[in-house]
């Protein structure tokens, strides 16, 4: 484990200039595509609440996010609504949305807004990458206290990895962790942190700039390391395949 480690934190500290260029061309295509989600509600202070990240897909007007990044429900009484957070700095668009899709099995949701559409990220095929390819994510990791400042991380794909790990003692198991063992499915896992408001952003690859997974900082790791006392700083990743069935079983053309 020790030598695998070493490796793997070798091989970043030996990235190519050309790899860090790539990425810095790759930002400049993919940072019009990175959307904030929240909940606007008109009375409140403040009016806007960012709960995660998201990324534009299709036709400019649909917007990809983790399920648990949404509320659970809206309060009607208040005229809460969704909304997407365009742009970046103090004052961001703020786009009504609703959604169109979602599965709380692999923990994606899909938004639509009405307004002009925005430039969208292109899908990466459904076969999975290869561990150690060079991927980044950017998104929200502090939320938008000081307003809306897209952040990137990077690293490698460290495993592939089951989206759950059996216990030692059944009292660990929770009802989430029984009905994922069931039918568990590969998720990504990264040596790159994220933090909660990177929910829903895009994993991509540096060069090409495809999307290949979406980050879960919360969904998956309360299943994976449940059974770990303090947190490790582990990141994991949904593969874009998941979203592509999706898209495709809502018809979004993407």
């Amino acid at each position: 484990m020790l030598k695998r480690f070493c490796c793997l934190l070798l091989a970043l500290m030996l990235m190519s200039p050309a790899a860090q260029a790539n990425l810095s061309q790759t930002l400049k295509k993919i940072k019009p595509s990175v959307v904030g989600i929240g909940v606007h509600t008109p009375t409140g202070r403040p009016k806007n609440d960012l709960r995660g990240t998201g990324f534009v897909v299709g036709n400019g007007q649909y917007v990809v996010t983790n399920a648990h990044v949404l509320p659970a429900e809206l309060d009607k009484s208040l005229k809460q609504s969704i909304v997407v957070f365009s742009g970046s700095g103090k004052k961001p668009k703020t786009l009504k949305a609703k959604v169109i899709a979602r599965s709380d099995y692999y923990d994606l949701a899909v938004l639509k807004f009405d307004a002009p559409a925005l430039p969208a990220m292109k899908l990466a095929g459904g076969e999975y990458q290869s561990e150690g390819s060079y991927v980044a994510f950017t998104g929200f990791p502090i939320g938008s206290v000081l307003g809306l400042y897209p952040v990137t991380h990077r690293g490698i794909i460290a495993s592939i990895t089951p989206s759950v790990v059996p216990v030692a003692d059944a009292g660990q198991l929770s009802i989430k962790m029984l009905k994922r063992m069931r039918d568990p499915y590969l998720v990504y896992q990264l040596d790159a942190t994220a933090y909660p408001g990177n929910s829903g952003s895009a994993l991509y690859d540096m060069e090409s700039g495809e999307v290949i997974g979406i980050i879960n900082k919360v969904f998956v790791q309360q299943t994976k390391e449940a059974v770990i006392s303090n947190p490790s700083g582990i990141t994991y990743a949904i593969p874009v395949k998941h979203l592509r069935d999706l898209l495709t079983e809502h018809n979004v053309v993407y």
